[in-house]
């Protein structure tokens, strides 16, 4: 439970700081985030599945929680590739995308392992605020982790 109000309170923290930034950022930019976010959790939920911290259950439930949220991503960005692609060719390259931020976590994830990736998939699956998930994508995706952030590798 103190992890979860650990991450309520640098949610509330970042969404201040992060306030500006969404306001200038494109609403696809953040629709990847989340399809990226949502792949990289289930991918490395496979590759955790065999071991002590297998986290399965806590990505389907994550999953099902953020059902609207995530589709909804997916479909903004579809609907952005349709303009370049036609309506069949948006559906591939929608594929294509996803195949290739799949493989981008194949061998992991860069920076976690699977005891704290559990954990944060298990605090994810039990808020229902959309915010969380864009606040988790903008710190876990990024390449190493922040600073004093809410997903900082300890």
């Amino acid at each position: 439970m103190h992890f979860v109000k650990t991450f309520a309170a640098a949610a509330s923290a970042a969404a201040l700081l992060l306030a500006p930034a969404s306001a200038s950022a494109s609403g696809s930019n953040d629709a990847e985030n989340l399809r990226r976010l949502d792949i990289m959790l289930m991918v490395t939920s496979l590759r955790c599945r065999m071991g002590a911290d297998n986290f399965q259950p806590q990505y389907r439930q994550f999953s099902a929680n953020h059902l609207a949220t995530l589709n909804g991503a997916a479909k903004q960005l579809e609907a952005g590739l349709v303009n370049q692609h036609g309506a069949k060719g948006a559906k591939r390259a929608l594929d294509r995308i996803s195949v290739g931020m799949a493989n981008e976590y194949g061998q992991g994830h860069p920076w976690l392992g699977c005891r704290e990736l559990k954990q944060i998939t298990t605090d994810l699956a039990a808020s229902r605020d959309p915010l969380d998930l864009r606040i988790a994508a903008v710190e876990l995706l990024a390449t190493a982790p922040s600073r004093g952030g809410r997903f900082a590798a300890h």
